[in-house]
């Protein structure tokens, strides 16, 4: 069979003054950007456990206007999307049905919806994919014409294990096209925050994947690749700490730069994170959510962990940055709690600690989520299914303790003020100033 994996993962916000802003302010939308333009490494998975005798096409879509026309020679499509871009995804599904080519649709929004997405495509992958892609090939492959494909394939509460993960076919991609490639340690977070829409809607069980498994991905890439960097696919990347520390050597081995995200708790190990720094860390990128105690009561469906860890916060940061590693800090605005205050907060938590990069983003329902459950029982979804609003950048629901529009507004002016030329500068030259005085310092012992 002649068979397209279809990535579709643009950058997109509704708001059209946010766009602007993204436009004269690189900052306010990079992360994002980073996000959209890393291949999509379920797809490549599924490409590496598909049998040789299948021809295979890796095909990235940031916009339909990129596809203006369909190959008209494929037997089976599988097509993959964040829920911003799921009604492109749709439309082009839908076109690929009419032109009687088999279409399959996988990942976390087709999870959360399978009944939405199945009117639009002939099969849906719910879970992960790795244990449905062989019965979706061999239902595929015996009924030409994709007959005997069932609408459903594979369950949330799967038992795969990463110790069965199968090569990504990273051959499949243009070099040229990426600064950075992706590379999984483990799946799922204990954390289990509340509007977190990663891997949580995918699978329920924590799971990491075997360290040799790892470094045989990344010794591919380095075929592929000189000098590659690295970006570890984790939704917390050291909680098993035991585990990094015996991959990290091996990680400095190899001479790569990488980046990855994280709780603060990695603040607490200064072995770790010099061994992290000598194996080429260049970066972490951590969830702090809110600087200040509204907004973190309650987050987490299982404990008030960085509710607990909020006192630690500015040391924390400090700390990272003292090993030579920038940090990401992440916050959400508009969580319960949370007044017009939130912005001046953030402002100051970030010009306090220094934070090297900061990403702001508005709270997001997004579909399967226990956020979306309950802002949807409590009525304070603006517009329930537009699902074009699910972009981290845009207001759809009613915050509990200031208006959408205060929302809106104030999110804009952080957004102006964090990633004005003259605050980036600043927060850039502080790093690298502080990094060189502790080693004037060290060297001089």
């Amino acid at each position: 069979m002649k068979i397209g994996l279809i990535a579709m993962s643009g950058v997109r916000c509704c708001d059209p003054e946010l766009m602007k802003l993204g436009l004269t302010l690189p900052g306010f939308v990079e992360r994002s950007k980073v996000i959209a333009s890393l291949p999509s490494l379920g797809l490549l998975t599924l490409a590496g456990m598909t049998p040789k005798r299948h021809e295979i096409s890796y095909i990235e879509v940031a916009d339909l206007s990129e596809f203006p026309t369909i190959p008209d020679d494929l037997d089976l499509v599988a097509l993959s999307s964040f829920s911003a871009q799921i009604d492109e995804a749709y439309e082009l599904a839908e076109r690929f049905r009419a032109a009687g080519v088999p279409t399959v649709m996988g990942g976390p929004h087709v999870t959360a919806l399978p009944e939405e997405a199945l009117q639009y495509c002939d099969s849906v992958v719910i879970g992960e994919g790795e244990p449905s892609w062989p019965a979706v090939l061999e239902d595929a492959e015996y009924s030409p014409g994709g007959g005997a494909l069932q609408p459903r394939y594979g369950r949330i509460d799967s038992d795969f294990s990463l110790a069965d993960a199968p090569m990504p076919a990273f051959e499949l991609l243009d070099v040229s096209r990426y600064n950075r490639i992706t590379v999984q340690t483990s799946r799922g977070c204990p954390h289990h925050c509340e509007f977190c829409a990663s891997s949580p809607v995918l699978t329920h069980r924590y799971k990491q994947k075997p360290i040799g498994k790892v470094l045989a991905e990344i010794d591919a890439i380095c075929k592929i690749w000189t000098r590659p960097f690295l970006e570890f696919a984790d939704d917390n990347s050291f909680i098993n700490r035991k585990y990094w520390k015996e991959l990290l050597p091996q990680l400095r081995k190899r001479r790569l730069r990488w980046f990855a995200e994280t709780d603060i708790s990695v603040a607490e190990d200064d072995d770790l994170l010099h061994e992290m720094r000598e194996a080429g860390c260049a970066q972490v990128l951590i969830g702090l959510e809110s600087p200040v105690e509204a907004g973190l009561p309650g987050i987490e469906l299982r404990s008030n962990w960085k509710f607990k860890k909020l006192s630690c916060y500015r040391d924390a940061v400090r700390n990272v940055q003292a090993h030579g590693i920038t940090v990401n800090g992440c916050f959400v605005l508009g969580m319960d709690g949370q007044t017009v205050d939130i912005f001046d907060s953030v402002r100051d938590f970030v010009r306090e600690s220094e934070l090297y990069e900061v990403q702001i983003t508005v709270l997001t329902a997004f579909p399967g989520t226990p956020l979306y459950s309950r802002l949807a029982r409590e009525g304070r979804l603006i517009e329930p299914t537009n699902w074009k609003k699910c972009t981290l950048f845009d207001v759809n629901f009613e915050p509990s303790h200031m208006s959408a529009a205060e929302l809106r507004a104030g999110f804009r002016s952080l957004g102006v003020d964090l990633y004005s030329e003259e605050f980036t500068n600043w927060r850039r030259r502080t790093y690298k100033e502080r990094l060189r005085g502790r080693l004037r310092k060290e060297s001089a012992l």
